[in-house]
């Protein structure tokens, strides 16, 4: 039997989240939406202009039996830049900001670890920025939202954004694909 647990996630455009965890063995569903914000349900639009307070993430559905929470942060932290504060390449705003938003005390926990050797360890040049936040709740976005690379290989953003992110986390977390059916 599964043990199913959830994990939401914001680092820049949801989309390329989005295409890398929905690869992962473990997680059997990824929703792309919205959190942090003050405004009850958002849009894209509103999303995009900055004044909601909302974040871009994913939030994975995932076995914690096959992936830990652990694992899905070391993902994390290979597909984003953890470093810049409100952006992600051309993406920028507060809605592109790198942030854990933890089910439990325990993903808290583990968040900050992590954050914790990550920073030891001297990966990054800068400081690493992601807020680490208890959901408090979380808004999907618009179907057109919900699986934009697998729908849309060919637009642009996908080629020039996406397709890079994806072949870097295929390259590093190789043993961590899921079959494909």
């Amino acid at each position: 039997m599964a043990r199913i647990e959830q994990a939401t996630l914001g680092g820049g455009c949801f989309w390329c989240l989005e295409a890398v965890y929905q690869q992962l063995d473990g997680v059997s569903e990824v929703v792309s939406g919205y959190t942090g914000g003050h405004v009850a349900f958002p849009d894209y639009r509103s999303v995009c202009s900055g004044n909601t307070g909302h974040n871009e993430v994913v939030q994975l559905s995932y076995d914690a039996d096959v992936i830990s929470f652990r694992d899905l942060l070391d993902v994390f932290f290979t597909i984003h830049d953890p470093t810049t504060l409100n952006r992600q390449g051309a993406d920028v705003g507060t809605q592109y900001r790198s942030g854990i938003y933890t089910h439990s005390e325990e993903q808290a926990q583990i968040a900050r670890e992590v954050i914790a050797e990550i920073s030891d360890a001297g990966l990054w040049k800068n400081p690493i920025v992601t807020e680490v936040e208890p959901l408090e709740r979380f808004w999907p976005g618009e179907d057109y939202h919900q699986n934009y690379w697998l729908n849309n290989p060919n637009q642009g953003y996908c080629r020039v954004v996406i397709a890079p992110k994806v072949a870097k986390f295929r390259k590093q977390h190789l043993q961590r694909l899921a079959a494909v059916s």
